[in-house]
């Protein structure tokens, strides 16, 4: 057990140096969604009629945007490993294979933190006030941990399941793509018919929606139970196939 905690321990160091070393997926992971919520917030706020302030309203959207954002550089990292001979490398090194997959999850999940860090601090500067107490933003820690490594297992998945590195980083699009097909922009009743009731039953909105009750100080609980079993069920499901297919693969 210590020998594959410290192997993990040295595959997130390596995982993290290879993120700091690519300005681009730092660019993607951190800046983006600061840009996008000024856009957003700036550009089209003003046309969005939701019954509070703008920023109040989106942040919590962008939120997981944050987290989507990183997750095409996330994918393409460990296709990389898979197909340019650095696993048979550690195979001979006798290096955990299940420290491999974790050091990519934990460098995903703390990535994604300063991505949220930063772009909540961005929202204080731009007017957000959120009635959050303590206990609720100990809640919103939660929540965006769970999803953080529900969206982690479930793209190494992806980027293992790839042939190359370039359609790894595809293969992880759609995720990105998602929250913008959720209540994160807008409400989803003020959407058109068949657009409406699938940003309804997606598996962002409820992540989004208990975001947002947690900042505004009341959730709703059947909303959060639906948040928590989605997070729980695409992390297992991303577990079970990344190790799977690591496991044929390796």
């Amino acid at each position: 057990m210590s020998s594959t905690k410290s192997h993990a321990a040295v595959m997130l160091r390596r995982n993290l140096k290879h993120i700091t070393r690519n300005p681009i997926s730092v660019f993607n992971a951190v800046l983006m969604p600061i840009i996008v919520m000024l856009m957003f917030v700036y550009m089209m706020g003003d046309a969005f009629n939701v019954g509070v302030d703008y920023i109040d309203y989106a942040t919590p959207g962008l939120m997981l945007l944050a987290v989507c954002y990183g997750l095409g550089a996330t994918a393409t990292s460990v296709n990389s490993d898979m197909t340019k001979g650095i696993i048979n490398r550690f195979k001979v090194m006798d290096v955990s294979r299940g420290a491999v997959l974790t050091g990519h999850v934990v460098a995903s999940l703390l990535t994604n933190l300063i991505a949220i860090a930063a772009l909540v601090g961005v929202a204080f500067l731009l007017g957000f006030s959120p009635a959050a107490g303590w206990l609720e933003w100990l809640g919103i820690v939660g929540v965006v941990v769970l999803l953080a490594l529900a969206a982690g297992w479930f793209t190494i998945a992806l980027g293992l399941a790839a042939k190359t590195p370039e359609t790894a980083g595809m293969a992880a699009v759609p995720l990105i793509m998602l929250p913008f097909f959720s209540s994160a922009i807008v409400p989803a009743e003020k959407m058109g018919p068949g657009l409406r009731e699938f940003a309804e039953y997606q598996p962002f909105t409820p992540i989004i929606e208990t975001l947002r009750g947690l900042l505004a100080g009341s959730v709703q609980t059947g909303v959060l139970i639906t948040a928590l079993a989605w997070c729980a069920g695409i992390a297992v499901v991303g577990y079970l196939w990344a190790r799977s297919t690591f496991t044929k693969r390796a």
